[in-house]
């Protein structure tokens, strides 16, 4: 199973915005050092709390800092986009890394209504041409012909290249588990957003309906979890305590930058309140790294799945590359191990 990181670039209290996106690329070239096998940033818009919005250009910095780790989207939301200007950016970046970027692409919105119109005009008929949009996408991203007697099919996207993006879907539904499987590409389910409610679903139904294709003859399905380690399990619910008030507030559809522990520990709850965030805690992936290892490594046998990446969300940025650390250790990675011809992000025996 590879070990990899989705950072989604989090506003935290007290600090400007630009202070996420520098955090993120910091943690990437930690995360490269301790021999995680991917690093994704996600794509949100008009969101106080998650301020990555242009994973493309966030993609290039971390490419051009890192000399080994694979970089990509998580993802793209295509239905705000042409096709052919995404295969473009990412064929730029493919030529910056070579075989270093991963191109995930998402349906839904990263947004509000208003924003997706704010976005594309089109904002109501893209979703419905998902389906054709990757399929287009597929074909520029590869330099391969589009399908006959398309109205395209005399462009290419360019600068043209030996390697090219590795494609993947991810998805929080049933619906991006079909689309990777029927295009036999690799799949991604979104764990922590959903908090697993469907995805061990999803990843049977792209299992059962995958279509092997020439890059990917078999299915490949991953997962995203939310998880943080500490040295002792007191220090993680403590750090956790930030995560746990945002979630309280995001049920009732607010968003807030992410407050430090202590003024989330601090403030006076109702008994409702705590309840509700005695209930995330227990269902959270947090502890010591051998009791999350733990928790992860039951989850990954159980649907059976080959691949993992990591989100953490911490006010505390030492905390949080802390925990990287911790798991690294506990999953046996080692960029060393690249050297000798290992896999990446691979656990050693």
């Amino acid at each position: 199973m590879r070990i990899s990181v989705l950072d989604q670039s989090i506003a935290t209290a007290g600090q400007p915005q630009g202070a996420a996106i520098r955090n993120t690329l910091e943690l990437a070239k930690h995360c490269d050092t301790l021999g995680y096998h991917r690093f994704w940033v996600s794509e949100h818009h008009n969101h106080p709390t998650i301020v990555g919005t242009a994973p493309e250009i966030l993609m290039a910095a971390i490419a051009s800092n890192t000399p080994r780790i694979r970089v990509g989207s998580a993802g793209v939301m295509l239905p705000h986009y042409a096709p052919l200007k995404v295969a473009e950016q990412f064929r730029v970046l493919d030529a910056l890394a070579p075989g270093r970027i991963d191109l995930g692409l998402g349906r839904a919105p990263g947004s509000d209504g208003r924003t997706a119109f704010a976005l594309n005009p089109m904002a109501n008929e893209r979703p419905a041409r998902f389906p054709n949009d990757v399929q287009d996408l597929m074909a520029w991203v590869h330099g391969e012909p589009l399908a006959e007697g398309h109205p395209f099919g005399t462009i290419e996207a360019m600068p043209k290249g030996e390697t090219a993006p590795e494609m993947w879907i991810l998805g929080s539904s049933f619906y991006g588990a079909q689309v990777a499987a029927l295009f036999g590409l690799p799949y991604s389910f979104a764990w922590f957003f959903t908090n697993g409610q469907g995805g061990k679903q999803a990843i049977q139904i792209y299992r059962d309906q995958y279509k092997p294709s020439l890059r990917h003859p078999k299915p490949n399905a991953g997962i995203c979890v939310w998880a943080l380690a500490a040295d002792t399990e007191e220090e993680a619910k403590f750090h956790y305590a930030s995560r746990a008030r945002w979630q309280l507030f995001r049920d009732r559809g607010v968003y807030l930058p992410l407050e430090s522990p202590e003024d989330a520990l601090a403030h006076d709850y109702s008994a409702a309140d705590q309840a509700r965030l005695d209930e995330l805690q227990r269902a959270a992936m947090i502890g010591t790294g051998p009791q999350v290892a733990d928790q992860i490594r039951e989850l990954a046998d159980d649907l059976g799945i080959d691949e993992l990446a990591i989100v953490t969300w911490t006010q505390d940025e030492g905390a949080r590359r802390k925990s990287y650390e911790l798991l690294a250790k506990e999953f046996g990675l080692s960029s060393d191990a690249v050297e000798r011809g290992k896999p990446v992000g691979v656990a050693a025996e």
